[in-house]
């Protein structure tokens, strides 16, 4: 095809893959619904497999004779929070976004039975001028987000679902609760669902991401749950009309009553000074006061510096919100109008024990030879010798001394390069702002106590009155098998142990560590060190909280939410989880109403029956199966991936990697260090290579070197593997979705890249590899049992089929378009030819060439590449 063809082409198919993710998303939830109804749960979105609440809470008592109580206790204890992080960017603009939800409400509403045809016609026009509306807009981010802009597009579904929906959710589990005899609801203030946030604060590998920067985005998240909370309070006002109430709240009302303003004229409703006669009216017009105050404060902050209202007028802090809150909810109750108690002002309590005044709490992630390099440049100043050189005892010595002291460590003249400026500018950031608007503080390539120490340290020094918890994150497999050893001397450090008060975070990286070994040696290191981590806080009597930092893709750690759950060790969660929610999937997950619903639901419930009905412990011989394996998968990935000489520049050739940062789908660059090769390129660039090719290379290679070793060894392995597969949910997790991603994948069309991107001399290497995944493939099937790919799962193998004739046309595209950009013989300047079918009834290719008369290749290759890199990841349902 000529470019016009191409960029035609290419615009038109990635549209009718997101097309049919919306069909598809609408048909399950359409179907799901039905099958509620009829209480029928054997499908493909069951409660056994998706983690429905109420059928959860039904199976524990029934099934497994736990007690109602048992059930409620662990429920409300219990807590899920979700850290929405902005890499991978969801790659599509929220332009489109935004006209794909409204597409979705009217598939939705076009699956009612009860549509009159009028509905039908006015929902057909809609449909029409939606999907028109987004084939008119520009799919493609001319510039790259900042991290402003990517915390907006986070936060923005908090106001479109999240924030609605955690009352609603919370609702739907006291029905739960009532259905199996308890008539209590969920206490207001147990913390189920809390959210956080990196975005704005993970600051690792990503210099856009300033001490200013964190300042604005914890100001904008302060304004934006301040205005939320507004929008709602004179809803709650107008309800909560009734003139009876206790003694206690009659004299907070008629104290308040006497120092209210008599007209407040820029409030819609209750402009006037609420009568003595509304008591609750009072109390809740006082709390707007300072709802509008509090929200004016961090406007004003946020775009002067300074602000005319006062600190004092302001709510800086939750109990004080919830105080006259409380204390309406209590009056109600001591009055006999409970049933108003448990309306809208619980929801509304709800979401302030959820949402706080901060939205989300913010992390903060930095490298840890960052730190290093602040601590170091402070012992040369102060002539005792380099940090950086000191054995990891002298460190500790030395940093549990000056923390068992109170002597400062350095002022304004200690010598800082910019990055050492940076880090302590943070840190400055950090103190001067409400310290309800952060969460951890977190270590990426944490190897050792002192690079906890040190950051300990660090915040003392910069003043930080409530100092972050610090928690160290090990990602690479040699630090994930020496991180319960880490701990173990972290924990056995009496200061450290008193500073924490018997609560510890600890971080595992399923991105790197699959990057670093491939995902089998990954994936059973990830599960071991979890096991030894949890062994260690017991030995140490510390309550331990995983933090789980999933990727989207398989590649990176992903997968569905209640498998991964149910398939984590026992005893590792124990009702506490943490657990990232990348940029690629916040719009699957929360994109809308029914989307949150299920999300919220499908974490608690898989929590609390893994806390309730721990998963199956592997055999001992199970565990020696595995680490033989391990070793093996570990030795393929590595001599083909960091040793094998001809890999990068095959890597190189045969995928867009060089290409991806044209897609603008991130603020932070692809790689850690410019210069470095594999090593320092970011895990989501490295899948995303390989998924835009479709041949995953980072999920299955390992596996099959694996499974041929321990089967030529004994041929009862394969009957032992293939007894793991059935008892074992961690194992047969991992190998069903590897067998997804082989669903996935078509070497045929890796062979067609060979073909047109790479030299010759390269071809044999990348037909070694494409026997590599079919053998992989071959002896996975075994192991599974199965004949053909998916052929336990006949609806996914169906919906893969749907797109795949789209996304091969897509990738032929993207082979063709990627061998003309890099043909140094095509010509720049030429103009494409425009067929005369596409100039004469549109013009639309002519024109969707010139939305970029900037580009450096001949026009249109650039845009035709990136969207065909959008519909590709459309198709796949991810990006990196």
């Amino acid at each position: 095809m000529d470019p016009g063809d191409s960029i035609v082409v290419a615009s038109s198919f990635s549209h009718m893959l997101n097309l049919a993710n919306l069909a598809e998303e609408v048909q399950i939830a359409s179907r799901r619904r039905a099958k509620l109804k009829k209480g029928d749960f054997v499908d493909e979105n069951s409660a056994t497999t998706e983690s429905d609440i109420e059928e959860t809470l039904k199976r524990l008592v029934v099934k497994l004779k736990k007690s109602p109580q048992e059930v409620f206790d662990a429920l409300k204890s219990q807590t899920v929070d979700l850290v929405f992080t902005a890499h991978p960017t969801q790659s599509i603009r929220r332009s489109l976004l935004q006209k794909h939800g409204r597409i979705r409400d009217c598939l939705a509403q076009l699956y009612a039975k009860d549509i009159t045809p009028d509905d039908k016609q006015e929902l057909d026009e809609a449909l029409q001028r939606e999907i028109q509306a987004a084939f008119r807009t520009d799919e493609i981010r001319r510039t790259p987000p900042t991290p402003q802009d990517e915390m907006r597009a986070g936060m923005s579904y908090f106001h479109e679902t999240i924030w609605k929906g955690v009352p609603k959710f919370l609702r739907r589990v006291d029905t739960a609760l009532k259905n199996i005899g308890i008539n209590e609801r969920v206490p207001y203030n147990a913390p189920l669902i809390q959210f956080s946030s990196w975005m704005g604060g993970d600051r690792d590998g990503n210099p856009r991401v300033t001490p200013e920067v964190t300042r604005d985005v914890c100001l904008l998240a302060r304004m934006m749950a301040a205005n939320l909370y507004y929008s709602q309070i004179e809803d709650l006002m107008f309800e909560l009309s009734m003139w009876r109430c206790s003694d206690e709240l009659r004299v907070r009302a008629t104290e308040v009553h006497r120092y209210s303003k008599s007209v407040a004229k820029h409030y819609i409703e209750f402009w006037k000074q609420i009568p003595p006669n509304e008591p609750y009216r009072v109390i809740l017009g006082d709390v707007r006061d300072k709802l509008y105050n509090t929200r004016e404060r961090a406007r004003h902050l946020l775009s002067n510096g300074m602000s005319d209202i006062s600190e004092e007028a302001t709510f800086t802090n939750v109990e004080q919100f919830l105080e006259p809150l409380e204390l309406c909810y209590r009056s109600l109750c001591s009055c006999g109008d409970q049933p108003i108690a448990d309306g809208s002002l619980l929801d509304f309590l709800r979401q302030v024990s959820t949402f706080g005044l901060s939205l989300v709490r913010l992390d903060i992630r930095q490298e840890s030879d960052r730190h290093t390099d602040v601590i170091d440049a402070i012992t040369n100043h102060l002539g005792i010798g380099s940090y950086r050189e000191w054995s990891e005892e002298k460190r500790q010595e030395w940093l549990l001394s000056e923390l068992r002291g109170k002597r400062p460590l350095f002022g304004p003249d200690l010598p800082k390069t910019e990055e050492i400026a940076d880090v302590l500018d943070t840190l400055h950031v950090i103190s001067e702002l409400p310290s309800d608007n952060f969460g951890a503080y977190i270590i990426s390539m944490a190897t050792a106590p002192s690079d906890v120490l040190a950051v300990e340290l660090l915040q003392r020094e910069c003043r930080i009155k409530s100092p972050l918890r610090v928690v160290p994150l090990f990602e690479k497999l040699a630090d994930l098998q020496g991180a319960p050893a880490a701990v173990a001397r972290l924990f056995s450090i009496d200061w450290y142990r008193n500073r924490i008060d018997g609560k510890q975070e600890v971080m595992i990286g399923y991105s790197d560590s699959g990057k670093d070994a491939g995902r089998l040696s990954a994936a059973w290191q990830l599960y071991k060190s979890q096991e030894d981590l949890v062994k260690v806080a017991k030995q140490y009597g510390v309550k331990l909280t995983m933090f789980h930092g999933r990727g989207g893709t398989v590649g990176r750690g992903g997968g569905p939410t209640h498998l991964a759950i149910l398939s984590q060790p026992p005893d590792t969660i124990h009702g506490l989880l943490r657990v990232t929610v990348q940029g690629e999937v916040i719009e699957q997950s929360f994109g809308e109403e029914h989307l949150c619903f299920r999300t919220l639901q499908r974490f608690t419930a898989a929590t609390l029956e893994h806390g309730m009905r721990p998963p199956v412990s592997p055999k001992p011989e199970w565990r020696a199966l595995m680490d033989e394996m391990a070793v093996v998968a570990t030795e393929e990935y590595r001599s083909i991936v960091f040793k094998e000489p001809r890999f990068v520049e095959y890597f190189r050739l045969a995928t867009p990697e060089l290409e991806y940062g044209r897609m603008n789908i991130g603020s932070r660059p692809s790689k850690r260090k410019p210069s470095g090769g594999i090593e320092s390129l970011r895990a989501i660039p490295w899948i995303f290579a390989w998924t835009q090719t479709r041949f995953h290379l980072p999920v299955w290679l390992g596996f099959g070197a694996a499974f041929k070793h321990v089967m030529e060894k004994d041929i009862r392995n394969l009957h032992m593997l293939q007894a793991m597969y059935n008892e074992w949910p961690f194992f047969r997790v991992t190998i069903d979705l590897v067998e997804m991603v082989f669903a996935k994948g078509d070497p045929s069309i890796a062979s067609l890249y060979d073909k047109l991107l790479v030299s010759s001399d390269l071809w044999s290497f990348g037909e070694c590899l494409r026997e590599k995944y079919i053998e992989a493939k071959n002896l996975l099937l075994q192991v599974a049992g199965h004949k053909d790919l998916l052929e336990g799962d006949p609806y996914l193998k169906q919906r893969l089929r749907l797109r795949d004739s789209y996304i091969t046309t897509l990738n032929v595209c993207q082979a063709c378009t990627l061998n003309r950009i890099r043909n140094p013989s095509f010509n720049v300047k030429l103009r494409p030819h425009l067929s005369k079918d596409i100039v004469d009834p549109s013009k639309s290719a002519s024109e969707l060439v010139k939305l970029n008369p900037e580009s450096e290749y001949a026009p249109g290759l650039e845009d035709t590449l990136i969207l065909t890199m959008k519909g590709i990841a459309a198709g796949m349902q991810n990006t990196g």
